[in-house]
């Protein structure tokens, strides 16, 4: 697309052009070929975003930018000097912009799709995972985005981008694949750093349906307050279209209302605990025997009641599963007896309650919680089934939120017998001071006993299966599926699972 038809949709504060310099060598209407705000990125005919980020600041790139073929800049600065065959856009936010942008250079392609939007602090990705697995066995092709995996319609693939909701650039290039793809459906973790005006990252995509799981403690050092988190959060509840739009809403959540609210289309409900939900969840029991390792709820819908058996562990997996349900059959022409049966079939996203097996004899189980809200869910749960000692090993990320890390301490402490920390993602942070942090909440627990700060994620997973027994269970939280460590340094690459493996074969564990 020509540049003069990107940015017919933003305000410009100034725009310097070819046109407009002495002897100039370039087009004042450059042909643009790709979108890019990493400078490694650019190919010839780029419009590079100069962004200013946390630590790094894009303007320092855009000579770089520019010799790798940028034909245009889009910045919040001017550079002193300037090259006259480029053309420069100042705006007052080059991250803002990118999503008016992206949309118009990719097609809108999230306006010939039925996008649904997940957000909450908790289990976005599984239900995400849920909802897609739902649609597709009912013979829809469905494009999925979420923090662990990106699936454009053709194959599943690991997230590369270390974001849960990636920038509006990458968002409308990955719907427009799903499009290309002959996707019909797409679901999209939608977070709240996404949702927030001050990144703008979904604020042209058209959602369909918006999901919310949960809200608890989580991303203040960026939102500041807990009130606008939830504000953030509920933009995409704002954006549903009042016709066609579908909203579903966990009414165990407290702070539900905000959500209710800001949707002007009808709004469904789900709940373990109050039977006037559109979806209600009752009689929930562990399976046991040869089918142990999942459970069984008695589904309660508009007076009809379906025995339904979910493959997965914990209260809640059938709480993401309620809302998967309502999810895809709350939409017009759309039936929950179409997707009752494939209930018995979803499968677990990868990081999320993975068993690790090598033969020994006690449990493993690798999860991605980190939050006081999922600590909150997932305890009690773990609690209820263990008949030995449980033994969480976790940690708290570098430059994020500080005040839940003694929360979760806190959670911790109540159900678990050892608490071993380690290194989350400690980033420039001093890495145990972190964990000091933390072990502040750890009540009624003794250093060098049942809590120990151990910096070196390998030696902390040995440590606590050093310390197993029969019947007892280790829990290692906070990493789930991701592939590295992050240090003031840089990433380290890094597999839970595998590590998990590793360490048992040498204490002597092989299947």
């Amino acid at each position: 697309m020509r540049l003069s038809a990107l940015l017919s949709k933003i305000n410009i504060e100034e725009i310097v052009q070819p046109a407009f310099q002495e002897g100039r060598t370039g087009p004042a209407d450059p042909f643009i070929t790709s979108l890019a705000y990493d400078s490694r990125e650019v190919t010839e005919g780029s419009l590079f975003f100069a962004l200013k980020g946390l630590h790094v600041d894009g303007h320092r790139f855009i000579g770089q930018a520019i010799g790798k073929g940028a034909a245009a800049v889009v910045c919040m600065e001017i550079p002193e000097i300037i090259d006259p065959r480029i053309s420069y856009v100042r705006v007052a936010d080059s991250r803002t912009v990118m999503s008016p942008i992206a949309a118009d250079y990719y097609g809108h392609p999230s306006l010939e799709m039925v996008v649904i939007g997940v957000t909450g602090t908790d289990g976005k990705s599984t239900t995400s995972y849920f909802i897609q697995q739902l649609l597709r066995k009912s013979g829809k092709k469905t494009g999925l985005l979420t923090t662990v995996q990106f699936d454009l319609g053709s194959s599943s693939s690991k997230n590369y981008l270390r974001q849960s909701t990636p920038e509006a650039t990458e968002i409308h290039r990955l719907l427009w694949q799903m499009r290309n793809n002959g996707c019909t459906h797409a679901v999209v973790e939608a977070t709240s750093h996404g949702l927030s005006p001050r990144n703008n990252r979904l604020g042209d995509v058209r959602f369909d349906t918006g999901v919310l799981t949960n809200i608890s403690h989580e991303h203040l050092d960026f939102h500041k307050t807990l009130e606008q988190y939830i504000d953030d959060k509920a933009n995409l509840f704002r954006a549903l279209p009042a016709e066609g739009g579908c909203a579903v809403v966990n009414l165990d959540e407290p702070r539900r209302n905000a959500f209710e609210q800001a949707a002007e289309c009808p709004v469904f409900t789900y709940s373990l605990t109050d039977g006037s939900a559109d979806l209600y969840a009752a009689d929930i029991r562990p399976l046991t025997g040869e089918k142990s390792g999942g459970q069984e709820f008695t589904l309660v819908h508009a007076g009809e009641r379906s025995e339904l058996t979910l493959p997965l562990t914990g209260r809640f997996n059938v709480e993401n599963c309620l809302a998967a349900l309502l999810a895809v059959s709350s939409r017009p022409g759309e039936d929950l007896a179409t997707y009752l049966p494939f209930v018995g079939d979803l499968e677990a996203i990868r990081g999320r309650m993975v068993p690790v097996q090598q033969g020994q004899p006690f449990q493993v189980i690798v999860d991605y919680a980190h939050t006081p809200g999922s600590f909150r869910k997932l305890f009690p749960s773990l609690r209820s089934q263990v008949e030995g000692k449980l033994i969480a090993v976790f940690g708290s990320a570098g430059e994020r939120d500080i005040d839940k890390r003694s929360i979760q301490g806190k959670i911790a402490s109540e159900f678990c017998d050892i608490i071993i920390l380690a290194d989350e993602d400690p980033r420039g942070e001093e890495p145990l001071q972190i964990l000091e942090d933390i072990a502040e909440g750890c009540r009624g627990m003794e250093r060098g006993k049942n809590l120990l700060l151990i910096e070196d994620r390998p030696a902390a997973i040995r440590t606590a299966f050093s310390m197993a027994g029969k019947d007892d269970l280790v829990i290692l939280l906070g990493k789930g599926h991701e592939g590295s460590i992050i240090y003031a340094d840089g990433p380290v690459p890094w597999d839970e699972e595998q590590e998990a493996i590793k360490a048992l074969r040498e204490s002597g564990y092989q299947i």
